[in-house]
């Protein structure tokens, strides 16, 4: 279990729970330390902790029965996901790979499935994330068949500075073009010369430790 104090840490949806809403979910959390280019879970494994990530940044992705590789969605520190696997009691339906070192939190089932049950600030939170999610992965279909390369780019990276999904007001993000290639599906040199694009049109700051959004409406739109 975590402590109250790591808690509000880490989760920001925490803040409107009751005392004992809070205590309930520190004491169904612990955390754990993943190197990076590990799997925390296969397609098909259980997984029955809902999950968030405390430090790093991983990946989801899945593979076609083509053999085309998918990535699903990129989460930053902050972001929770998995609510939905762990409702319907199922393997993963993806794979879920570190792109560097990264420290998760996991809270056990039983813990979820009572704040489901009893907490209506929790509840309303999860509805919005289920609303925002869907709304993410029906956008993944539209940029991998409709958009070119920056565009892609330019819409993975607005994800992660989604308001609703991360509550942070910070636009600087520790991001490799690597792992932002990795997220949004393109080759490194690929996502060097989108984000170059991105940068001439102001919509983003190149920077040595990463990158700034400037205009992230703009960078949700870019394409359109």
């Amino acid at each position: 279990m975590i402590t109250l104090e790591r808690l509000r840490q880490i989760a920001f949806w925490s803040a409107d729970l009751s005392d004992r809403e809070l205590e309930q979910a520190r004491r169904g959390i612990v955390e754990k330390a993943y190197d990076k280019g590990a799997f925390i879970c296969h397609r098909g494994d259980r997984l029955d902790s809902w999950t968030g990530v405390v430090s790093g940044l991983i990946k989801l992705s899945t593979v076609s029965r083509s053999g085309k590789a998918v990535s699903l969605a990129g989460i930053r520190a902050g972001g929770w996901f998995g609510e939905g696997t762990v409702l319907k009691n199922e393997t993963r339906q993806y794979d879920l790979v570190t792109l560097r070192d990264t420290r998760i939190a996991l809270m056990d089932r039983a813990t979820f499935l009572w704040l489901f049950e009893n907490s209506v600030a929790f509840n309303r939170f999860l509805i919005r994330q289920f609303n925002e999610r869907l709304g993410q992965f029906i956008a993944l279909v539209e940029y991998d068949r409709m958009l070119d390369a920056p565009a892609r780019v330019a819409r993975n990276i607005a994800w992660l500075f989604n308001p609703t999904l991360y509550h942070d007001r910070e636009r600087h993000l520790e991001i490799s073009q690597e792992e932002i290639g990795l997220l949004s599906g393109v080759s490194r040199p690929i996502a060097n010369k989108s984000l170059n694009e991105l940068e001439e049109r102001g919509l983003l700051r190149l920077e040595r430790s990463g990158i700034t959004v400037v205009n992230l409406e703009a960078l949700a739109r870019f394409g359109d």
